[in-house]
């Protein structure tokens, strides 16, 4: 009887333990962290495409066709495909190099959508929907070379490649290498933050921004792309006439690999131009 009274207790005493121990009625779940773009524009780009300086009569053909697509409507047409979701994007199909065929070769970095980017073997974007039309309009078979975007204009201008569409910015540094067409797009860079980060939470302009970087130091970490605009935005570029912030900035081989990195708490911010900014953090939220 004693033995089964002890029993009897030690079972009350566990239910009355249970009774008053804390339930996780879903109030306390950790909140889902995210990327999310600052909606302040920080600077004003212009994007054209990098032309071989020794083919001159490919870059006035290539100013022709940009003017003629800007006119008839093609290119708000394809911009709408991206940026309105006025349509499905077109898949672009590369064929195989060969010397012995009349083909542009068309210098890309796959990895900049909505500008261009990859579906299995094929390619979609903005660029990359023109580089068909301009083919087309040529009379040339298309051939796209995937490369590390630092690598693009560096290809035309060794010869290996007729023209870079890459979501190129016009630059200086650039012009050594390729000559600029007509602009064709109006580009920005934002900053990338994490959801919960409060770091710009007062900032109510673009200048607020850069007030705020202008205070920070190399304990703060701004992940960009390799090459890009956001990396000179960064580190400073005199041609440019970015100043650069006292940050730590690495650098990566695309936007998505920093965005990554900001989430998983090695870096603090990404500064990318704003469509791929747009691009790549609704693809990471989905997936978080």
């Amino acid at each position: 009887m004693k033995k089964f009274l002890a029993i009897l207790l030690a079972v009350s005493l566990m239910l009355a333990v249970a009774a008053c121990a804390p339930t996780n009625q879903g109030g306390d779940k950790p909140e889902k962290v995210t990327a999310k773009v600052l909606e302040y524009d920080l600077t004003e780009e212009k994007y054209a495409f990098g032309v071989d300086k020794n083919q001159p009569e490919l870059l006035a053909q290539v100013n022709t066709f940009i003017k003629k697509i800007k006119d008839n409507g093609t290119l708000e047409s394809i911009m709408g495909k991206y940026f309105g979701g006025n349509g499905e994007p077109t898949l672009v199909t590369s064929a195989a190099e060969d010397a012995s065929k009349d083909q542009l070769v068309v210098a890309t970095n796959a990895e900049f959508e909505p500008f261009e980017y990859t579906k299995g073997d094929k390619y979609l974007g903005v660029d990359m929907e023109i580089a068909a039309l301009l083919a087309a309009e040529l009379g040339k078979e298309l051939v796209i070379k995937h490369m590390d975007f630092d690598s693009v204009c560096l290809a035309v201008g060794q010869g290996k490649c007729d023209i870079a569409m890459a979501g190129l910015t016009v630059s200086e540094e650039r012009e050594e290498h390729v000559t600029f067409s007509e602009d064709y797009y109006t580009a920005s860079q934002r900053i990338i933050v994490k959801s919960n980060d409060t770091t710009f939470a007062n900032c109510k302009s673009a200048a607020d921004i850069e007030a705020v970087l202008k205070n920070l130091d190399k304990n703060t970490k701004v992940g960009v792309q390799n090459g890009t605009t956001g990396q000179l935005y960064s580190e400073g570029d005199a041609d440019w006439g970015f100043d650069g912030f006292p940050v730590t900035t690495v650098g990566y081989k695309n936007g998505s690999l920093a965005v990554q990195d900001m989430l998983n708490g090695n870096i603090n911010f990404v500064i990318i131009d704003a469509g791929p900014a747009a691009c790549i953090t609704e693809k990471i939220n989905a997936l978080i």
